[in-house]
């Protein structure tokens, strides 16, 4: 079975491997995201993801377009996916309304440094639509993502909302959930499975914190495109070191691939 995979001028980002293995950048300044940057790119990821919300100086925009050029002058070729992530989903407190996190992710696709934006589902439709311009003007792609940190919707639920982000122009569906037990596990891999067997694009899923730390080995086996691992810094519960997880995927794809 063959699913959909991330990419990146219309070649997938880990070869034929699958999931991509991402890691995420939380400095809080230009210098100490440069360093972290080199430091996680020698560790040999398929692509960054920067967590700009960590940033102290997020309401600054040219600050975060400087950053985002020494980012990229740090990783070369290597991709980047630019990520605020809102508190009613886990991020940090930032000094800007949403329409200014709307605006600065406008100001970052003209950049020309990433090559996706993430953008939540649950934000306001109208500056969706403004975030998807922008992406399709700069030839950039949009990860729309949803993460629950209290529980795991049914399976009709997760399912619907991966669809709706295929309805509403996603070029990647996003979906964090957090499990209360195996069973919750086992329906998110279930709803995985669905969703890249019948969505249009690239699916992402994972169950996050110690139970769900399966899912970000083995939800590739499920058509779950991409997973996160650490580099320096965790962004989300479960994430593990990228050696780890890079063993274990050799594994699975090994025993997998007959």
């Amino acid at each position: 079975m063959v699913f959909r995979p991330l990419t990146v001028a219309g070649r997938p980002v880990a070869q034929d491997r699958l999931p991509a293995v991402c890691a995420p950048l939380v400095a809080t300044d230009i210098a100490s995201l440069v360093e972290e940057a080199r430091r996680v790119a020698a560790l040999q990821p398929d692509l960054l993801e920067w967590r700009v919300d960590f940033f102290q100086r997020i309401a600054d925009t040219p600050a975060v377009l400087a950053a985002a050029r020494a980012l990229r002058e740090a990783v070369g070729d290597l991709p980047i996916l630019f990520t605020r992530r809102s508190i009613r989903e886990g991020g940090q407190v930032i000094p800007l309304d949403e329409p200014g996190v709307a605006a600065l992710y406008e100001a970052v696709a003209i950049n020309g440094t990433v090559q996706w934006l993430d953008w939540e589902l649950s934000a306001d439709a109208s500056l969706r639509a403004r975030v998807q311009a922008a992406a399709r003007s700069a030839g950039l792609q949009v990860v729309m993502s949803c993460h629950d940190f209290a529980r795991t919707p049914a399976p009709a639920d997760m399912l619907a909302t991966l669809q709706a982000m295929d309805a509403a122009g996603a070029d990647v569906a996003k979906l964090a959930v957090m499990p209360q037990s195996m069973a919750d596990v086992h329906a998110l891999l279930g709803v995985t499975l669905e969703a890249a067997q019948t969505l249009r694009i690239p699916v992402v899923t994972m169950a996050m914190g110690g139970l769900g730390a399966v899912t970000r080995l083995c939800g590739g086996v499920f058509g779950s495109a991409l997973t996160f691992a650490v580099g320096s810094a965790a962004s989300a519960p479960g994430q593990m070191p990228i050696a780890d997880v890079r063993a274990a995927l050799a594994v699975l794809q090994r025993a997998t691939s007959g």
